[in-house]
C-alpha cells in the first residue's frame, strides 16, 4: 500500500473496512436487506420532502421540522448506505483517505443535526399543545429557521474540529477499521499520536449533544404532559398523546443507542457490538421515521391523495 510523507505526518492513500460480517454465505442476503432497507429510507426521505414542501396544506412548522429531519436521515444514511453496499460485492472493502474524511465530517454532521431537530419538534409540540393561541406568533417562521440553523452550524463546527483534528495526527501504519464505515472511534485506534486530546473533545461534545437535547426533550414533554393532564375530555387528551407519542418513541430509541455506543467505558468497548448498533441508527431509523412521523399521519395522508389526483388528472 502506498504511503505518503507530509510535514512529518504518515498518511495512508486508503483504508480496508472490516464490514458487517467476514463470513461469505452472508454477504449476498445482506446486500438484499440492506439495499431495500436503503431505497425505502431515500424513497420515503426524499418523497416526504417533496410532499411537505408542494402541498398548500402541509406548510405548517411542524411539517417545517419533519421535512428537515427527512433532509438529515437522507443524508447520513446516504453518507453511510451506498457505499457499505458496494463493499458487499467488492473483493477488498476500500475507502481512500479523502473519502474516509469526508464520510466521517457528513455523518457527524447529519447525527449531531438530527438529535437537535427532535429537540426543536419536542418544542413545537409544546408550544403547539401548552400554547395553541400564540403557536403562530412563537413558532414564527423566522423561530424556525433560527431553530434548524443553529443546529445546522454547531453540527458542522464540531464535525469539521472533530475530522480535522483526526486527519491531522500521525497514523501508524496499520490501515484496518473495525467498522463498516469511517467513524471517529475505530480511527483513533490507528493513531501513532497522543490522541487524549481528541478523545476528551470528542466525550465532552457527546455529553453536551446527549444531556442538553435531550433535557430539551424531557423538559417539553413533562410540560406537555402537565397540560394533557388539565385537559376537561379524554378526546383532547387522546389526540394530544397521539400528536406525541411516536415522536417520543423515536427519540428514546435513538437516544439509548447513541449512549449505549459512545458513552460506555473504553474497557468494556466492543466494536461488533458497535457495528449491529450502527446499522440500526444509520439505516434502520432513517428508513423508520417517514412512517412514524408522517404517513400514519392523516394530514400526510391526505396530501398523498391530493397529489395522487393532480397526477392522474395530467394528460398523457
Amino acid at each position: 500500500m502506498a504511503w505518503t510523507d507530509k510535514q512529518n505526518q504518515t498518511m495512508p492513500a486508503e483504508f480496508i473496512l472490516t464490514g458487517i460480517t467476514d463470513r461469505p454465505e452472508l454477504q449476498a442476503p445482506f446486500f438484499v436487506l440492506f439495499l431495500t432497507i436503503y431505497v425505502v429510507s431515500a424513497v420515503g426521505n426524499l418523497g416526504m420532502i417533496v410532499l411537505t414542501k408542494v402541498d398548500s396544506k402541509l406548510q405548517t412548522p411542524m411539517y417545517f421540522f419533519l421535512r428537515n429531519l427527512a433532509f438529515i436521515d437522507l443524508g447520513y444514511s446516504t453518507s453511510v448506505g451506498p457505499k457499505a453496499l458496494v463493499n458487499f460485492v467488492a473483493d477488498q472493502n476500500t475507502i481512500s483517505y479523502h473519502w474516509c474524511a469526508t464520510q466521517l465530517t457528513f455523518f457527524i454532521l447529519f447525527m449531531i443535526s438530527e438529535l437537535f431537530i427532535l429537540s426543536a419538534m419536542a418544542y413545537d409540540r409544546y408550544v403547539a399543545i401548552c400554547n395553541p393561541l400564540l403557536y403562530t406568533v412563537v413558532m414564527s417562521p423566522r423561530v424556525c429557521w433560527v431553530l434548524v440553523a443553529v443546529p445546522y452550524v454547531y453540527s458542522a463546527s464540531v464535525s469539521l474540529i472533530t475530522t480535522i483534528k483526526i486527519f491531522l495526527s500521525s497514523f501508524c501504519g496499520h490501515n484496518i477499521i473495525s467498522h463498516f464505515y469511517c467513524d471517529s472511534l475505530p480511527l483513533l485506534t490507528l493513531l501513532c499520536s497522543d490522541t487524549w486530546e481528541i478523545e476528551l473533545f470528542i466525550l465532552v461534545c457527546s455529553v453536551f449533544n446527549l444531556v442538553s437535547s435531550l433535557l430539551i426533550v424531557l423538559v417539553s414533554y413533562i410540560l406537555i404532559l402537565k397540560a394533557i393532564l388539565k385537559m376537561n375530555t379524554a378526546q383532547g387528551r387522546q389526540k394530544a398523546f397521539s400528536t406525541c407519542g411516536s415522536h417520543l418513541a423515536v427519540v428514546v430509541v435513538l437516544y439509548a443507542t447513541l449512549a449505549f455506543m459512545y458513552m460506555q467505558p473504553k474497557a468494556s468497548h466492543s466494536f461488533d457490538t458497535d457495528k449491529m448498533a450502527s446499522v440500526f441508527f444509520t439505516l434502520v431509523i432513517p428508513m423508520l421515521n417517514p412512517i412514524i412521523y408522517s404517513l400514519r399521519n392523516k394530514e400526510v395522508k391526505g396530501a398523498l391523495h391530493r397529489v395522487w389526483k393532480n397526477l392522474c388528472k395530467i394528460p398523457i
